[in-house]
């Protein structure tokens, strides 16, 4: 069994919407309520929430944005690219990984807000990702590409690269 596999089995993680596998494994008893939280969010959140995440070779995470900023945590296989477009349209190209003398990381923030995707550099990443509040999936934005290009067309080429 390859080690991707492994992971995906003994972990039980299950297909993601926008592309690679995940279990969420922590979501905090604590919650903020609606009056305490800002105003981008609708209803109360957990304080905090986490995944395990895993991309194959042949996978990526599609460009999406939540509302809350999500903290990127390495734990095996290959280093990661995290493609990051500011609301301004500036692209930031991250590494998670470990080896820091080539400009990895092994934790990376995506701020709330940007849009983000992301691609193993190996035949698996498997990663955890920590939501500050908490993650649900009515703050998840995953625009089509067509909606994503007319919005920051100067990327279009990786767009197309890094959206179903």
């Amino acid at each position: 069994m390859n080690k991707a596999k492994y992971y995906i089995e003994e972990l039980e993680l299950l297909k993601h919407p926008e592309g690679g596998w995940f279990k969420e494994v922590y979501r905090s008893d604590e919650i903020i309520s609606a009056n305490e939280i800002h105003e981008r969010f609708a209803s109360e959140r957990n304080i905090s929430t986490s995944i395990y995440f895993l991309l194959e070779k042949n996978e990526f995470s599609a460009f999406h944005k939540i509302k809350s900023d999500e903290l990127w945590h390495f734990h095996a296989g290959s280093s990661l690219n995290l493609f990051m477009i500011s609301p301004g349209g500036q692209l930031t190209i991250k590494k998670l990984g470990l080896d820091i003398e080539n400009d990895e990381s092994p934790q990376i923030v995506v701020p709330y807000g940007y849009y983000f995707a992301a691609k193993s550099n190996g035949e698996f990443t498997l990663s955890g990702c920590t939501v500050a509040p908490g993650f649900e999936f009515e703050d998840f934005d995953m625009p089509s590409r067509d909606n994503l290009t007319n919005l920051f067309p100067a990327h279009a080429e990786l767009i197309k690269l890094l959206t179903n």
